[in-house]
């Protein structure tokens, strides 16, 4: 029988072997960032589509291309989240958090969705994990959103293969001159530009620093650099979070090539690609000017992003062994209706006090049962029979050393197998 039908392309399922996988370094992340001040945040999957068109920017391949963008019954302009800045920064203002006192800081587990061309890591439901940090402007907030990003990957064992890259893009002031030259630059090569850095050469030149084309992306390294027009407030900012990230140990090239792919990015802008794996495993800055085009009052801001898949593909490359834990502390085998019966009523009593435990749900006989615990690494098992239920006792045994002991399954059966368990856990240590 064929499946009705498969999932969407650009898609995946994360399965059970693999989720465990998943949970564990988003626990690493969440910890790190609580470690930071970090609370987490939830948003909605999908926002009105003009918080996207005001805050990503009409002339990033995001919006030109891959919103999925949607009318809902009532009329409205729906978009799928392609990203999670804008959705945090509409619920801080929305919940009133400012009221609260700055700096808000806050982190997300989320999927967002672009249609491009699927590829290694990188799918049309993509999978992040980012940060947000809101009033503060000093240059040693920067560092520390760095720093943390930094100690991510030193906690998952990646701080060898992972590198930093910064640059500043600096403010409005000093962009508007540098937009003056990079539009002089690249209307001299206009005839061999493509037809979307075309249209984007009259309206946000810097859009095509990041252009995939690799003609486009050959002509950009030639550029002028956004460096050489800085502003003295720019530059001294600039200089300051360099000065702190070598304070604190962390290495860094500066690439003046870097612009990120969003338009609401100001002065520092930063990735962390992979030499070793030949692709970026996130990258952030600051959106200095965001919380006010979303309709607040101007909130200096900055947060970055860590994609999920492509780290899942890194520490896979890596050969990243993952610590494995028995989800069945107990299995209580049955033979008959009312062993069936105790059996439930045992595992609901484990269960109650916290304990993994398991009983047949499937009808099997006993080889099979066996079977099945050894498949699920059940720690400890019991058979339970007609003779196990007149004495009110039965055998548990040690699945990894094979060892045997006669317990109560009366009353006081919680106590004996903890009281037991814990004993052959001392003694195995």
């Amino acid at each position: 029988m064929e499946l009705i039908t498969k999932a969407p392309k650009g898609t995946r399922d994360i399965i059970p072997g693999e989720s465990e996988k998943w949970t564990m370094v988003e626990n690493v992340m969440a910890n790190e960032a609580e470690l930071n001040g970090f609370s987490e945040i939830r948003t909605p999957v999908f926002e009105h589509t003009e918080l996207f068109l005001r805050s990503v920017g009409d002339t990033t391949d995001v919006v030109e291309k891959q919103m999925y963008t949607f009318e809902d019954k009532g009329g409205r302009s729906i978009t799928l989240r392609p990203e999670g800045t804008a959705g945090a920064v509409r619920a801080m203002l929305e919940n009133g958090m400012p009221n609260n006192g700055y700096p808000i800081k806050l982190y997300y587990k989320t999927s967002c969705y672009r249609y491009e061309k699927p590829q290694a890591g990188r799918l049309r439901e993509l999978h992040q994990f980012g940060v947000e940090m809101f009033g503060a402007a000093e240059p040693v907030a920067d560092a520390q959103v760095i720093m943390l990003g930094m100690s991510i990957f030193e906690r998952l064992g990646l701080k060898d293969d992972v590198q930093l890259a910064i640059n500043s893009i600096g403010c409005p002031t000093c962009r508007a001159e540098y937009h003056k030259a990079l539009k002089t630059y690249f209307t001299e090569h206009k005839e061999e530009l493509c037809e979307t850095c075309n249209s984007r050469l009259e309206r946000n030149p810097m859009r095509i620093l990041d252009c995939k084309s690799p003609i486009c992306g050959a002509l950009a390294k030639n550029a002028p650099k956004i460096t050489e027009y800085l502003c003295d407030d720019c530059a001294a900012h600039f200089e300051k979070v360099k000065s702190l990230l070598t304070e604190v140990g962390i290495e860094f090239t500066v690439d003046p090539g870097l612009v990120r792919g969003l338009d609401y990015y100001t002065r520092t802008v930063f990735e962390f690609p992979s030499s070793r794996f030949g692709y970026a495993l996130g990258g952030g800055g600051r959106y200095d000017g965001l919380v006010e085009e979303i309709g607040g009052k101007p909130t200096p801001a900055l947060g970055f992003g860590l994609g999920f898949d492509h780290i899942m593909l890194a520490l896979k490359e890596a050969g990243t062994e993952f610590p494995t834990e028995s989800k069945c502390d107990l299995y209580i085998a049955s033979m008959g209706e009312a062993a069936q019966l105790k059996a439930f009523k045992l595992v609901g009593e484990l269960h109650r006090s916290g304990v993994a435990a398991d009983c047949d749900l499937c009808g099997r006989g006993l080889k099979a049962q066996m079977k099945y615990a050894d498949k699920v690494g059940a720690r400890y098992t019991i058979v339970l029979g007609d003779n196990e239920i007149e004495s009110g006792k039965a055998e548990l045994k040690n699945m990894k050393t094979g060892e045997k002991k006669k317990i109560s399954i009366g009353e006081d059966f919680l106590d004996a197998y903890l009281t037991e368990t814990t004993a052959q856990d001392d003694l195995a240590f």
